[in-house]
């Protein structure tokens, strides 16, 4: 954990990167087709392929999977609330688990009172719930939620007010996303960019030329910073 001594404010995502709640989303929207009939047939990583571009993108997507959908409920809405409640229930019933590595991680940036910061599209009851669960996520003090900004990722507002808020001229940073929106928005200001994802997103390779870091999990983040200089 030496790697943590290099810089002074450390920007995280929330859903995805920090907890699993990404995958209880996917689960959610299983359970709202299952209860209406419709077994959806995606994998995790297909269902992200979709999600993580486009917030109109799952409607579509679903909709074009079971067009017996659309004809039985052509409402959108009604079905994101059917969707919200499964989402709300998994909560509720403890499924959300830290992501692999953020324990460890946390704990070092406790130990050595550095600034931590998430920056999340969120809601607060759900994020107040998760923190209740796991009380080692009280240890980041700063907390940027979507009451906080206008304009959600990939707009860089809502990183470059948690650097403005929570940084000094001249300090070193560093991001963690596990998203293509939320790479685009971090990258959009001067901390390091670290996208944390086992999924295989073509824009990858072109930002890593770009001076982007790609690991598959935060567990990985010390052997790719090994060296790294700020």
């Amino acid at each position: 954990m030496q790697w943590l001594d290099q810089y002074q404010l450390f920007l995280f995502d929330f859903d995805g990167l920090l907890v699993n709640t990404e995958e209880l989303h996917f689960q959610a929207y299983q359970h709202m087709c299952q209860a209406r009939g419709f077994k959806l047939p995606w994998t995790f990583a297909h269902y992200c392929s979709i999600a993580h571009y486009s917030a109109k993108g799952l409607r579509e997507k679903i909709y074009a999977e079971f067009p017996q959908l659309y004809q039985s409920e052509p409402n959108w809405d009604i079905l994101y609330s059917e969707k919200k409640y499964w989402i709300e229930k998994l909560l509720r019933e403890g499924a959300v688990k830290l992501m692999p590595g953020v324990a460890s991680l946390l704990q070092g940036l406790h130990e050595r009172s550095l600034t931590a910061c998430v920056v999340t599209h969120s809601p607060l009851e759900q994020i107040y719930l998760i923190r209740e669960q796991h009380p080692l996520l009280n240890t980041i003090a700063h907390w940027i939620t979507r009451n906080d900004y206008s304009q959600p990722k990939p707009h860089p507002e809502c990183y470059l007010k948690a650097i403005n808020l929570y940084s000094s001229k001249g300090q070193a940073m560093i991001g963690f996303e596990d998203t293509p929106r939320g790479l685009q928005a971090l990258r959009q200001t001067q901390a390091l960019p670290v996208w944390v994802s086992q999924i295989p997103y073509p824009e990858i390779q072109s930002w890593q030329e770009q001076g982007m870091l790609h690991v598959h999990s935060l567990a990985d983040i010390s052997k790719a910073l090994v060296g790294k200089s700020t």
